[in-house]
């Protein structure tokens, strides 16, 4: 057999929406609190109860499925989707079948080798199941002692963005969840929190001979619970398809789980079809038929996506590529990076610089978002402006930003507090440049015979004697002016 393989990659992402209520119930939506507390009669599928849609899952549906570039559907059907599991209080789930919202889309994705054109084959609307909590063991179902089911989340308005099969790479599948996730986000229909279930992403990976005409087994892989995880999880399941390959074994369709802890992944169970579901039309709902005058109100509405935002970052600002990522990665980071632009004034390079660096240092050692901390726009516009007016170095400028970051202070008052302003009078600073040429005479010497590097040394002997107050390049000029010829 060759060994020269390629990978086929399709995603199924579920998004859970950020409406008020559930699905087809008034049940509040939240995350985590006390278990079975946010349930009733509909959403835990009790003989006689009726579900209603709620219109903001339907309005939030499309305006996904329109910046994903997708036709809205003039008639989409709700079915029933039939499976057993402890989770799913009705024994089987609110779905869309062959009668989804939004169909054939696409996403353009950026990535190092260009732009990569994937499909988007449907976004359906449906309702998240509940959580299984396993205690004992591993916390997996497979040894734990005893199963616990919390039914808070069922009925969630959950969609599933549905990929085309045109994804060959785990870092291909990196950068298209990275795409969608802050599409999503820009859209402000979920809060897209990977760690907390707002974004789940399952994959289906094939490998197969180059040349070979037909695709390889269709495995499925789940718990991958950040875009970390889609690239670790990706690059297991390909080399363990490849490595069963060159041994002449076909690998079995399944689902498997991926381990966080071991970066592995292990089979669940036999991956099903679309028959062994047993869908049929939800006999409870009417089909939904959204008017053309709404979806275009929608469309009307749509923020700025974040392709438009990285070209107008590019143009506006100026901006390296590298930057414009950073700054554009969500709507709050380009927000907050915009407001402190305004509040600067000058070159928006100088803000980046900060807020890219040491900002986003601190942000990842504390662990918090941008959007929790301390310094506000204004106090970085202001920090900066004092570095160039001199009136602070850039070393204690950092200093300066740790405090703001630690107090929520205003640099004007840290600077005032610890006494750091420099010192930029040149009479002032007569004295101490003397000082310094008196007490080192070799390194004064080494000056006037044209040895211009050691002038860095005779400053730091004015920084010392100073304090640390002292203006670097006022303390420069002098000493040229007294040493160069």
């Amino acid at each position: 057999m060759s060994d020269a393989f390629e990978t086929t990659i399709g995603l199924e992402i579920h998004v859970e929406l950020a409406t008020a209520s559930k699905m087809f119930c008034s049940c509040p939506v939240a995350f985590g609190g006390e278990p079975n507390t946010r349930t009733c009669p509909v959403c835990l599928g009790l003989p006689g109860a009726l579900p209603v849609p709620n219109r903001k899952a339907v309005e939030y549906t499309i305006r996904i499925g329109l910046a994903l570039n997708c036709r809205i559907a003039e008639r989409a059907g709700f079915h029933r989707k039939n499976y057993f599991y402890p989770d799913m209080p009705k024994n089987y789930q609110i779905s869309q079948y062959d009668e989804p919202l939004c169909v054939r889309g696409h996403v353009d994705v950026p990535t190092e080798d260009g732009v990569l054109r994937v499909g988007i084959t449907r976004v359906h609307l449906e309702e998240d199941t509940g959580k299984s909590v396993h205690v004992g063991g591993s916390g997996r179902i497979a040894d734990s002692d005893r199963s616990l089911e919390d039914f808070n989340r069922a009925g969630t308005p959950l969609v599933e963005i549905v990929s085309e099969p045109d994804i060959h790479s785990a870092e291909q599948a990196r950068a298209f969840v990275s795409e969608l996730r802050a599409i999503l986000a820009s859209l402000g229909v979920s809060d897209v929190r990977m760690e907390e279930g707002s974004l789940r992403v399952d994959a289906n990976v094939s490998v197969r001979p180059v040349g070979e005409g037909e695709h390889g087994a269709k495995v499925e892989v789940k718990n991958m619970n950040s875009i970390r995880s889609v690239g670790r999880a990706l690059q297991y399941e390909e080399a363990r398809q490849r490595d069963a390959l060159r041994r002449g074994e076909m690998p079995t369709q399944e689902t498997r789980h991926f381990d966080e802890r071991t970066g592995r992944t292990s089979a669940m169970r036999t991956k099903e079809f679309a028959f062994d579901y047993r869908y049929f039309p939800e006999p409870d709902l009417v089909p939904l038929t959204p008017s053309r005058a709404w979806v275009e109100e929608i469309a009307a509405r749509l923020p700025e996506l974040p392709a438009a935002r990285r070209a107008r970052f590019a143009a506006d600002y100026a901006l390296p590529a590298a930057d414009v990522a950073v700054l554009t990665a969500s709507p709050e980071v380009a927000r907050w990076f915009e407001e402190a632009v305004a509040a600067y004034g000058g070159e928006p390079k100088r803000i980046a610089n900060w807020v890219t660096g040491d900002l986003f240092g601190l942000l990842n050692d504390a662990g918090v978002e941008l959007t929790e901390a301390k310094v506000t726009p204004a106090g970085l516009a202001a920090l900066v402006r004092l570095v160039d007016a001199g009136r602070i170095s850039g070393k204690q400028a950092k200093g300066v930003l740790q405090a703001m970051f630690d107090s929520g202070a205003e640099p004007e008052a840290i600077v005032a507090e610890r006494g750091l302003e420099q010192v930029s009078d040149e009479a002032a600073l007569q004295g101490a440049v003397d000082e310094a040429i008196a007490a080192n005479p070799d390194a004064a010497d080494k000056v006037r015979a044209g040895n211009l590097n050691t002038i860095g040394f005779l400053v730091g002997q004015v920084m010392r004697r100073t304090g640390g107050r002292a203006d670097p390049r006022v303390v420069n000029e002098l000493l040229r002016r007294k040493l160069v010829p």
